[in-house]
This record gives structure tokens, C-alpha cells and sequence, in this order.
């Protein structure tokens, strides 16, 4: 296993996340205080169909390249490093998006996710698809625990109470826009990630023969949901930001028939900000605008919301930490907004100090078979989340109180002009100067594999 192959302890959770530690010398946590022990990242290995290879497995094989690097280099962390791969990152199965992650930040409703019915038709129900892959009723936890039914699964991935085991979660991750290449910066520092509310809207109307029903008598429902449709992308742009979006990503007719007046149409509609009232402001416009149309077309309605998500926000450390990696390190950055779904949104319920750092991608493409980054792109992302880890590894609990060595890195960063002999510059320095683990080997994450 590769985690295994980098020298990191395993373990797994009753859901299937898998976990791979470089122990720190912070065994147990300091004496009066509340926070985690713990700095992780990651990502997911699973996809959609007729997706690229790179969201989600960079941010998982660059966390464990980055520990990797470090215990190589022979970098001693205080507090524990964690590579972390995800379970169900995507909604592919069973229609949830990172129900991983939203266990370990205790918000995944376990009844909710029994009645989520399995496209593969493999399996009764989530539990049960878990239990079949050696998790579920089959997974043994730390001094024999268990999980008998579904709740107590989903309890027994919890993290929760807020900050108890993570101090810190960043996670490496593909850009999936093109603002970076675009601008030819190497990193992104993430300042905030937007989270979607899911609508279904429904239209109904009496239907009837194309020719036969004369115009003054027809309720036609795709006459109302195209009407919606425009209204709902006028909201969005509407909303002052440009970090609102609203998309109708499905628009399903029936009986779809050139010859018959449509009595049915349903809306998807996916609405996105980083600020939840204005996002949830767009989402009720779209209610009172699906309302005033049934009424004006004449067809009944019916709105449902599928799902609505707190956005989140990162910490002050975790943006440090990277901006202090990445100027360390000599490439360019900016700070950006991510207007995409991760894990680290619902990490973030469970960690009040999380972070994501950005790659570019080819045009911005993503969740399509040419997605792509280059191998000089991950490298540059996988060495920056190394340096990240390590001064959030060391740093003191305060941000106003940061031990100015460990601020500054110089224990992990060579100075590149100090005119020293090719031994040192190969890494053969003292113990208190270890190799910088991003001049070790010029090579990407996937070479191991």
C-alpha cells in the first residue's frame, strides 16, 4: 500500500476513509487546551463517469508524496501529519456528495442515508454496500469497537466536538477553473468555499394534442420552466457578486413528444455563494418567481429543496502557512475563492482551521477526460502542502504567538545563495538543517505507483 510504502501508520474507518499518520512527538494533547493534535489533508479517489484523473487523486497522493517527503527528509513533527483518502467524495452511487467527510463533521443523517438507493443495485443500502466491502457491521475499530447498524457507523466517523482531532486540514486540489493558468500563477491560497443549495421545481400543466389545443387554452409547464430558467440565471447575476452562481442543470420534459403540449416539466437547480444569506436570498427569489409563473401560466407547481450546505470559511493559520510555504518556495500566488464541492467544506464542521491550495488545470477543465495539470504544476503543489504541514505542525496554538524559527521555516528551507559545497546543496547537512524534501526528487506523486 502506498501509504504503507511511505512510512505512515494505517487505519480505517468504519465508512472506509482511510487514514495514514506520521507520528509526532505530541503523543497527547497539551494540558488545558481543547485543540487537536492533528494536521491533516486529502482528497477522494472515486469519480464520476467520463471523468478526468486528476480531481481528487492529486489532493490524495500529493498528502501522501508530501508525508512521504518529510519522514524521508527526516523532519520530526510535533504534532501528528495525516494523509487522508475519502469515502464517496462524489454522488455517483447513492446521490450524496462526501458522505465521508460529512460523518466526520457530524453532519450526516444516517436515517437519510439509508433510504439513498444504490444505482449498482448491488446492495440494499448504503450500510449494507459498506459491510460488503469490509466496513459497515464488519469493520473493527481501536479495542475491538464495532458498528451494528448504520447509525453507528456514521457515529463512529465523527470528529466532533469541533477542533478535538485536527488543528489544521488542508487540501491539495486541482483548480477545476481557469483563473490560474489564466494568469500564470503557480498556487492558489483558498480563502473560502462556496456551497451549493439543490432545488427541484415541478411544473405541471393539463397537456394536450399539438395541433388540436388552441394557443388561449393551453397551460404549457415548458413555457412556465423556461421562464424560471431565464429568471433564475437574472437572479445570479443580479446579486452584486460575482461569486454567485446559479445553474439549471436538468430540465426534463414530458411526455417529450413533438406532437403533444408539454404537461410536465422539472427544473434542477443548483445555486452556489460563499456568503449564505446571499446565496439563500437568490434561492428564495426563485421560489416567489416559481410561484408568480404557475399563476401566470396557469400550471401548478410543486418546490422542493433537495439540499442546502453551509459554506465555509479557512483559517488565518492555514492561509498563513501556505503563503509562507509558497514565498519560500519563490512561486506566485493568489488568494481565490473555490466555487467547487470538497471534502474540506464539511472538515471544516469539524476543524475550524482549514485551508485548500490550488494547482492550475488545463483551461479550467475538470470532471471530463482531459482533465490535466503538468508534472511541474504538482510538483510545485505537492512541495508547497509539505511546508504547509510542517510549520502547521510546530506552530504554537496562537496565531499571535508563533515561534518566529518555526515561522520563518529556515529548520526545512535551504538558503539557496549561501554559497555552500555541493554536500550541502545534495542535503548532506547537520541534524538541525534536514533536506528540503521538495529538492530531494524532482518527481511527481504518481511516480510511486
Amino acid at each position: 500500500m502506498l501509504m504503507q510504502k511511505n512510512g505512515l501508520t494505517v487505519r480505517e474507518d468504519a465508512m472506509g476513509t482511510i487514514f495514514g499518520r506520521l507520528e509526532g512527538t505530541e503523543t497527547v494533547k497539551k494540558r488545558g487546551t481543547k485543540r487537536g493534535n492533528v494536521v491533516g489533508s486529502g482528497s477522494h479517489t472515486d469519480a464520476i463517469p467520463l471523468s478526468g484523473k486528476y480531481d481528487g487523486v492529486y489532493g490524495v497522493l500529493g498528502a501522501v508524496e508530501a508525508l512521504g517527503a518529510l519522514k524521508r527528509a527526516k523532519f520530526q513533527p510535533r504534532r501528528h501529519l495525516e494523509a487522508v483518502m475519502f469515502n464517496s467524495e462524489e454522488p455517483s452511487r447513492f446521490g450524496m456528495a462526501c458522505s465521508g467527510s460529512r460523518a466526520m463533521g457530524g453532519v450526516l443523517d444516517a436515517e437519510k442515508l439509508q433510504t439513498l438507493p444504490d444505482v449498482l443495485n448491488t446492495s440494499k443500502s448504503f450500510f449494507d454496500a459498506a459491510t460488503q466491502a469490509g466496513y459497515g457491521s464488519e469493520w473493527r475499530g481501536e479495542n475491538g469497537s464495532r458498528a451494528r447498524t448504520a447509525k453507528e457507523m456514521v457515529e463512529k466517523c465523527s470528529l466532533m466536538p469541533m477542533d478535538s482531532h485536527y488543528y489544521s486540514f488542508v487540501e491539495l486540489h486541482i483548480e477545476q477553473g481557469p483563473e490560474l493558468e489564466h494568469e500564470k500563477l503557480d498556487i492558489g491560497v483558498v480563502t473560502a468555499i462556496a456551497a451549493p443549495a439543490a432545488m427541484e421545481i415541478t411544473f405541471e400543466g393539463d397537456g394536450g394534442h399539438a395541433g388540436a389545443q388552441l394557443m388561449h387554452l393551453r397551460n404549457d409547464a415548458v413555457v412556465a420552466g423556461s421562464k424560471l430558467a431565464v429568471a433564475v440565471e437574472k437572479f445570479a447575476k443580479q446579486s452584486g457578486s460575482r461569486d454567485t452562481v446559479a445553474t439549471v442543470g436538468g430540465f426534463t420534459v414530458k411526455p417529450n413528444a413533438i406532437n403533444s403540449v408539454p404537461r410536465s416539466a422539472v427544473l434542477e437547480i443548483d445555486v452556489r455563494d460563499i456568503d449564505l444569506k446571499r446565496r439563500d436570498h437568490v434561492v428564495q427569489q426563485i421560489k416567489n418567481a416559481a410561484k408568480e409563473i404557475a399563476s401566470e401560466q396557469n400550471v401548478r407547481v410543486d418546490v422542493r429543496i433537495i439540499n442546502k450546505d453551509d459554506p465555509a470559511t479557512s483559517g488565518d493559520s492555514a492561509m498563513n502557512a501556505v503563503e509562507l510555504a509558497v514565498t519560500h518556495l519563490g512561486h506566485s500566488m493568489k488568494r481565490m475563492v473555490s466555487r467547487a464541492y470538497h471534502d474540506t467544506l464539511f472538515v471544516a464542521k469539524a476543524c475550524s482551521n482549514v485551508g485548500m491550495i490550488f494547482i492550475p488545470c488545463y483551461k479550467g477543465y475538470s470532471h471530463r477526460p482531459d482533465e490535466f495539470s503538468t508534472e511541474e504544476q504538482m510538483r510545485k503543489g505537492v512541495e508547497t502542502l509539505a511546508l504547509t504541514m510542517a510549520k502547521l505542525s510546530r506552530e504554537s496554538s496562537s496565531i499571535d504567538d508563533v515561534d518566529e524559527e518555526h515561522a520563518k521555516l529556515p529548520f526545512f528551507v535551504p538558503d539557496r545563495d549561501d554559497g555552500e559545497g555541493e554536500g550541502e546543496r545534495s542535503g548532506e547537512r547537520g541534524s538541525d538543517h534536514p533536506r528540503d524534501p521538495s529538492m530531494e526528487e524532482r518527481r511527481g506523486p504518481n511516480d510511486e505507483l
